[in-house]
């Protein structure tokens, strides 16, 4: 496994056959992405069945309710805008950060590329709290924010399906300890501990703001072939749709935790 970083964030992983994943090459990937917190893996010409089974090896897989799944793959859901009169929206965000454990990681495979945009672009949570001004610091440590779950119909979710969790502000990685910045939308953070709501929205605001400066941003421009994994406890992403020209199709998956911890 060969693993040239990018800048400002992630790196490109070459010598893993997403169709063929070993042990080694997971255990390789986990430190990678705890450590750049996205992984580039271009030239994986892989079906469902390969890319399902490349993250089941990571370990138990979860699905968001009201997703739409891939037809004939239950864990695994589709991201298009086939088909659609309005452009998808897309904010940058944490997968399902109203679970008590969120998604540890999520995985893209590219499926149909657009002739002109459709990027995803990460933002680096470590270095947005390595860069976090000192009284904006001191302001958030040891504060939880509440994450609240928004968008998704009530009649979809089962009765024992989390809807809000509580997080510290400051999150130590669950594989390194390495602490990073961790908030999601704004819309659904709804609270800030020991603040009354106005304080806790516009601190919310502020940290936004601060995380998602694209001095801290990696846009990863698709190709056919493209696998893409990203470790939920240390970027925020999403999908730039705003100038996307053609058919833009992905099948995700996601990885239920970061399996060892520290």
């Amino acid at each position: 496994m060969q693993t040239t970083p990018l800048a400002p964030l992630g790196a490109q992983v070459t010598g893993v056959d997403v169709g063929a994943v070993t042990p080694e090459d997971v255990a390789g990937l986990r430190a990678a992405l705890a450590e750049h917190g996205v992984v580039v893996l271009p030239g994986q010409h892989v079906d469902d069945d390969a890319f399902l089974a490349f993250l089941q090896a990571f370990g138990p897989l979860t699905f968001t309710a009201g997703e739409t799944p891939v037809e004939g793959y239950p864990d695994l859901n589709v991201i298009s805008n086939v088909g659609r009169s309005e452009p998808p929206r897309s904010t940058f965000h944490v997968d399902s950060s109203y679970l008590s454990t969120p998604p540890a990681y999520t995985a893209l495979r590219a499926v149909e590329i657009p002739a002109q945009g459709g990027e995803t672009v990460f933002t680096d949570q470590y270095r947005a709290l390595e860069t976090l001004p000192a009284q904006l610091r001191e302001r958030v440590e040891g504060r939880t924010i509440r994450h609240v779950v928004t968008g998704i119909d009530p009649g979809l979710l089962g009765p024992d399906d989390e809807t809000e969790a509580e997080h510290p502000v400051v999150r130590p990685h669950p594989l390194t300890g390495r602490p990073a910045l961790f908030l999601t939308t704004p819309k659904r953070c709804a609270a800030v501990s020991g603040l009354p709501d106005d304080e806790a929205a516009e601190l919310v605001g502020e940290l936004y703001a601060h995380s998602t400066d694209e001095a801290h941003a990696l846009a990863h421009r698709w190709a056919p072939g493209d696998v893409v994994m990203w470790d939920n406890a240390c970027v925020l992403h999403r999908g730039d749709h705003s100038v996307v020209v053609g058919d833009r199709v992905m099948h995700r998956g996601m990885v239920r935790d970061h399996g060892a911890t520290r």
